[in-house]
């Protein structure tokens, strides 16, 4: 018996694309300007709009976006305490971890700060004036001071409830630290964490494998509705992320690593293509954690001791792919919905992306549900995630590509400050080209 060939995630959800804007193009051509087709059936009159856009579309949609939803406060909750006790050795949790969390942290902060930036330079969704079938009422935006002490929780439980997430993450990093300093006790905890993180990440999957579902409908629905022009907006928003992902993983990252360690960004990048290529082939951060540790340790001289901690924290908490993602999405969402930013917003959804980074799991897909998060806070319609959710898919590669280099980036700046360096290494072309053979087929056997 021969096993036929699966299609993989990213061809399921590219068909659901594809297939939920041509049946929602085509209906659009049968009903324009919202009108309906009636095909009378006797008895009754059998309505095309009722059944299909408002039916099963809109049913099917919305509870795609409700399982988005669901699944952000576990995740962050859940991921972000992992990725806080792996920092429990005391010698490396002070000097190297604080240096290795200061930077991804850095790194992520100017990540979304350039994508929002470039975003309402280019303006991608002005012009497409939709709606949203979600009622939701601007509120007075509060004091950025009021934000910092909002983000403290009086009742960590009313925060979980009411989907807080600036005060999920400030409460799941204090715990984290707390199971980090509690000896055999918080190592017990830490291991149910990590187990709960295995289930966790099985809804992902779960979730990921309705996604093709979710996406058709989602788009069947909104291009039934949607003006032509708004393929030119959506083109926009792609080459935006992409054009800021691009520099941001060569320009930002380039700078970074000669001012702070004086390192060589030609020879850096030079050797980054196994990593970036494998990377960009996964979609995966944890999934290449193998490839990434031989890089910087083989190819570029970083000691394992510290690339084993600097690396695995990287994947964790260094996301700064997502984090332009959800910049110029946030941006792109707002200006096709009209809704207005203010300066508080954009502090909000620096501030919020940046804390969500760290509890963004380094698997495929992840980085919606983060989104989902982003624009809650801001009131932003969460069903505009419909619009993006196919080309972000073919966008994902990219980003884990710019993960991974940032983490690499991060490795050597940390092992060049603690002297933990080798510079024959970096300077010789031709060091780790006999890479260790490794089972591709088992290293997301643990990250799905």
């Amino acid at each position: 018996m021969t096993n036929k060939k699966q299609l993989s995630l990213t061809q399921r959800i590219v068909i659901g694309m594809v297939a939920g804007i041509l049946v929602g193009a085509g209906l659009q051509f049968l009903m324009p300007d919202g009108s309906d087709l009636i095909i009378p059936l006797g008895l009754f009159d059998f309505s095309i709009r009722s059944f299909f856009v408002d039916g099963i579309f809109e049913v099917v949609g919305k509870i795609f976006v409700a399982s988005l939803k669901m699944l952000v406060v576990p995740l962050v909750f859940v991921s972000l305490i992992c990725g806080t006790t792996s920092l429990k050795d005391t010698s490396k949790l002070g000097r190297i971890g604080g240096k290795a969390v200061v930077l991804y942290l850095l790194t992520t902060a100017i990540a979304i700060s350039f994508a929002m930036g470039l975003a309402f330079l280019v303006s991608p969704g002005e012009g497409v004036n939709m709606t949203t079938s979600t009622s939701f009422t601007g509120k007075e935006a509060p004091s950025l001071a009021q934000v910092f002490i909002q983000m403290f929780p009086s009742n960590p439980f009313a925060a979980f409830a009411q989907g807080n997430m600036l005060q999920v993450i400030v409460f799941a990093l204090l715990f984290g630290i707390a199971i980090a300093l509690s000896g055999k006790a918080g190592d017990r905890i830490a291991s149910l964490f990590e187990d709960l993180n295995e289930v966790v990440m099985r809804l992902v999957g779960i979730l990921m494998n309705i996604a093709p579902y979710g996406v058709f409908c989602l788009l069947a629905k909104l291009f039934t509705d949607l003006s032509l022009s708004a393929f030119g907006n959506l083109i926009s928003y792609f080459f935006v992320v992409f054009f800021a992902l691009i520099i941001h993983g060569t320009v930002t990252y380039s700078v970074m690593l000669k001012l702070l360690s004086g390192l060589s960004p030609f020879t850096f990048l030079k050797k980054m293509r196994d990593a970036v290529l494998f990377a960009f082939s996964t979609s995966s951060s944890n999934a290449t954690i193998p490839i990434t540790m031989e890089t910087v340790t083989k190819k570029m001289g970083a000691k394992n001791s510290i690339a084993s901690f600097t690396v695995p924290l990287g994947a964790t908490i260094n996301m700064d792919g997502t984090a332009i993602m959800q910049g110029v999405a946030t941006v792109f969402i707002a200006q096709v919905f009209n809704v207005d930013l203010s300066l508080t917003d954009f502090l909000m959804v620096i501030l919020t992306a940046t804390l969500a980074s760290i509890g963004t799991a380094g698997v495929p897909g992840v980085g919606l549900i983060m989104l989902a998060m982003v624009l809650d806070q801001v009131g932003l319609p969460v069903e505009g995630i419909g619009l993006i959710i196919g080309v972000d898919r073919l966008l994902d590669m990219t980003r884990t590509a710019v993960n991974v280099t940032g983490d690499s980036m991060v490795t050597l700046i940390v092992s060049k400050s603690e002297n933990q360096f080798d510079h024959e290494v970096f300077d010789n072309p031709n060091a780790g080209q006999k890479i260790e053979e490794i089972d591709f087929h088992n290293l997301d056997k643990n990250s799905n």
